[in-house]
């Protein structure tokens, strides 16, 4: 794939493998990291001020180049994404971060039950926990990676948090005009909305969402 990416570097000096890895990550491609030995020469001849300098211009170009929209790769020229495409793999990954948002939800909406309410304390951890699973699993889930798409999936997957928010919300609410005001039987019924609708979360994500 780094093949496919230098004919869009313009660079031939020193910056040359900074201005490959931030097309790179611009077009959204995953980046390893390899492990390597570095044995210092002290006898280099590098002019430390006139590379400062080109790595300052060459940062820039690129600027000024994405924000014309240049730099991209066409879209044929791309991989087919085939990280984390297999179900049974996406499933496993994406119930994995659907516990820890669970867990860390459960936390959030004892703690704001009290001062905000049950519903103001249900919005707010919904909020804050649906912020996160939705940039967790872009990454992991889906692997996404980059800027292209991110604006479209995360206001996409941020649109699936409303249903569960409207639902858990409008739960409470009977709950209170009934007179319950047991926290746990709250946190259990906001749980167990967001579990009953966890399966269609999922299937949109991987329908619509990142497509």
């Amino acid at each position: 794939m780094a093949v496919a990416l230098v004919p869009l570097v313009e660079d031939n000096g020193w910056f040359f493998d900074t201005e490959l890895l931030v097309i790179a990550e611009h077009n959204g491609l995953r980046i390893h990291e390899v492990p390597v030995d570095w044995v210092d020469d002290p006898d280099s001849r590098v002019n430390i001020t006139s590379t400062a300098v080109d790595d300052l211009k060459g940062i820039w170009r690129l600027t000024r180049r994405f924000a014309r929209g240049e730099g991209r790769l066409p879209v044929d020229a791309l991989p087919v994404n085939t990280v984390g495409s297999g179900l049974a793999g996406q499933l496993v990954r994406f119930g994995s971060i659907g516990l820890l948002s669970t867990a860390t939800f459960a936390v959030l909406f004892l703690v704001l039950a009290g001062p905000l309410g049950p519903v103001m304390g249900d919005v707010v951890a919904l909020a804050v926990c649906a912020a996160g699973n939705i940039v967790a699993n872009r990454r992991v889930t889906f692997a996404q990676r980059g800027r292209a798409g991110r604006g479209r999936h995360y206001g996409a997957g941020l649109a699936l948090a409303a249903l569960p928010l409207l639902l858990t919300a409008g739960a409470l609410v009977v709950l209170g005009g009934l007179g319950v005001s047991s926290l746990a039987l709250e946190l259990l019924l906001v749980t167990a909305i967001n579990a009953a609708v966890t399966t269609g979360r999922f299937l949109l994500m991987r329908r619509w969402v990142f497509r």
